[in-house]
């Protein structure tokens, strides 16, 4: 009577993806900030985070990972420049305002399109850990692609992640994103530490006195029942406020171009949020 083997074999393990990970020298915690989807002003919001952190005395560095639609170069003021080459062969992030940055727009011009497969992807993630020189930081802040695909997946796996910012406009179109950015996180076991609220509302200059007026730009949706529901935090509200998106424009952060501004303070207050979170 004949035996089929695989009966009798012993059942093994799935192997675990997280058991890979391996810090990335000199680096104390890895903070990534997603959104979902495109549009929120998530990449608005992790320039003037990092910024933020370092201003309140921290070495942080912030790294682009939507490869294909790079925005941190324009928002540093960092377009056409090139990446020295360390004598080990390793990548030096550009420094710009106290932040060292790394983004694959520094490598390919800002109007050419990359046309890449997943692996290409992987290896160009995978460089950005371990191929450059970060130095001693206490937070490198990750800016992600939108969307919940392959390169959060990547990350995770990769390295410890000490936690994540969703970021989210009012309306309930961009919170269904939100919610699947949040579900992400917790599937890859990666803490939200917190979201926060971007163009949450305009402000209309007082006249004659007046308390300024708040207008609701956007529908106002539930994102308040669900972080109170899903027991997150609200890190804080961002205004739509025309200086911010021209700040960006000009290569400068809010917190450089008007670090005295409430605009900036706000940003000051949430890093120092995180940082607590962050301990």
């Amino acid at each position: 009577m004949s035996t089929n083997a695989s009966n009798n074999s012993p059942t093994r393990p799935s192997p675990n993806p997280f058991e890979r990970q391996a810090p990335i020298p000199g680096v104390k915690h890895v903070l990534l900030v997603g959104s979902g989807k495109g549009g929120v002003g998530k990449s608005t919001i992790a320039a003037n985070l990092a910024v933020a952190l370092k201003s309140e005395g921290l070495k942080v560095g912030l790294l682009d990972a939507d490869v294909y639609g790079p925005s941190l170069p324009r928002m540093f003021g960092a377009l056409n420049q090139r990446l020295a080459i360390s004598d080990a062969g390793k990548l030096q992030p550009l420094v710009r305002h106290g932040l060292c940055l790394m983004s694959i727009g520094f490598v390919v011009d800002e109007n050419k399109a990359l046309v890449w497969r997943g692996p290409m992807l992987f290896k160009a993630i995978e460089q950005f850990l371990r191929d450059v020189v970060w130095g001693e930081l206490d937070v490198l802040v990750v800016d992600l692609p939108p969307g919940t695909g392959d390169v959060v997946l990547t990350l995770a796996q990769k390295v410890p992640v000490s936690g994540a910012v969703v970021v989210c406009t009012p309306q309930n179109i961009a919170l269904v994103d939100a919610m699947k950015a949040v579900d992400m996180f917790d599937q890859v076991k990666v803490p939200v530490l917190g979201v926060v609220e971007n163009m949450a509302y305009l402000e209309q200059p007082s006249v004659g006195g007046a308390d300024p007026v708040r207008i609701q730009l956007f529908p106002k949706g539930n994102l308040d029942g669900y972080i109170e529901t899903k027991g997150l935090s609200k890190l804080g509200q961002v205004a739509f406020e025309p200086r911010i998106g021209l700040s960006s424009e000009a290569g400068l952060p809010i917190l450089v171009s008007e670090p005295e501004s409430p605009m900036a303070e706000n940003f000051r207050q949430m890093a120092r949020k995180l940082i607590l979170l962050l301990k």
